[in-house]
């Protein structure tokens, strides 16, 4: 049964890992979760995603064609991750979303299949507005929310059914550390279904530098990385799927809404935030661009 009691920084120290473990400085973990928490805490960024990003389903998505909105395209990639699920899910299984944000994945899942699910995220504002809009699509009884750190997962060993994550490990200074967090949950057979931008293998030194220090961190995640670390972790792939033109058109595509609507958003959130952001997306542009971002549909299952 998955705890409802939030989490605190200083519970990062308390969870025993599976011996070989890499694990990162706890303080730079505390220091970089503090960092997240507050950008999606903040007014500016809660706006953004709920205008601009989609508002229900506030992660990459899956184009079509460039008539595709953001808020269908996102919608057609929680649908195609649904559709990797292998277990037959109904109302005795728990489904827990890590970074769950403004929580539409969940709200998914609940409809799709009647399964229970537990939104895990940093934010108690989008955590707020997440508990508000399940009760107002009459799905709160399926699904609560919990404030903490995917870090430390606030559930017992062998309790959750499948993991689920859209474009949010990303955001985490030790992801080992959350993928072995991610095994000890779920139980034998469970599944992980993620996506997160990602780096390509062997990506030359720097060139990231600046999608780097939007985020906080030193680098992202890679392909290579995420198939060693969930086998080091009791995980089995199921399937891969890379679709890194998917994130450009997607950035792309936000990037054109930005400017579109750019005097209503510095109205609404600030100046200096949008203009801000437009620089952050242009330097991932640049970088999808020059071939040196990946993202994709990942999908494995614990042994």
């Amino acid at each position: 049964m998955v705890s409802t009691t939030p989490i605190s920084s200083s519970t990062l120290q308390q969870r025993t890992l599976p011996a070989g473990t890499k694990v990162a400085p706890v303080n730079k973990a505390q220091r970089v979760a503090r960092t997240v928490e507050a950008y999606y805490d903040s007014e500016e960024a809660d706006e953004f995603y709920l205008h601009i990003w989609g508002g229900e389903d506030i992660h990459i998505g899956l184009y079509e064609s460039a008539a595709d909105t953001i808020a269908n395209a996102s919608r057609r990639t929680v649908a195609a991750m649904a559709d990797e699920i292998v277990m037959p899910l109904d109302e005795k299984h728990v489904v827990l979303d890590i970074g769950s944000g403004f929580g539409g994945p969940a709200r998914y899942l609940a409809k799709r299949f009647s399964s229970r699910v537990v939104c895990l995220n940093i934010s108690e504002v989008e955590n707020e507005r997440n508990r508000k809009t399940n009760c107002e699509q009459g799905v709160d009884h399926l699904i609560s929310v919990c404030h903490g750190s995917f870090e430390n997962i606030p559930a017992d060993d062998a309790s959750i059914d499948l993991v689920w994550s859209q474009d949010a490990i990303l955001h985490s200074a030790d992801r080992e550390r959350v993928i072995a967090e991610v095994s000890r949950v779920l139980k034998p057979g469970g599944e992980l279904v993620f996506t997160d931008p990602m780096q390509v293998d062997d990506c030359p030194p720097k060139v990231l530098q600046s999608v780097y220090d939007r985020i906080h961190l030193d680098s992202l995640a890679s392909l290579r990385f995420y198939r060693a670390t969930t086998l080091r972790h009791g995980f089995a792939e199921v399937s891969v799927q890379p679709m890194p033109n998917q994130l450009r058109n997607h950035y792309a595509a936000v990037q054109t809404q930005l400017k579109a609507r750019y005097e209503e958003m510095i109205d609404i959130a600030s100046q200096e935030y949008v203009d801000r952001m437009l620089i952050g997306l242009k330097n991932w542009l640049e970088a999808a661009d020059q071939g040196y971002l990946d993202w994709g549909i990942l999908h494995f299952q614990k042994r």
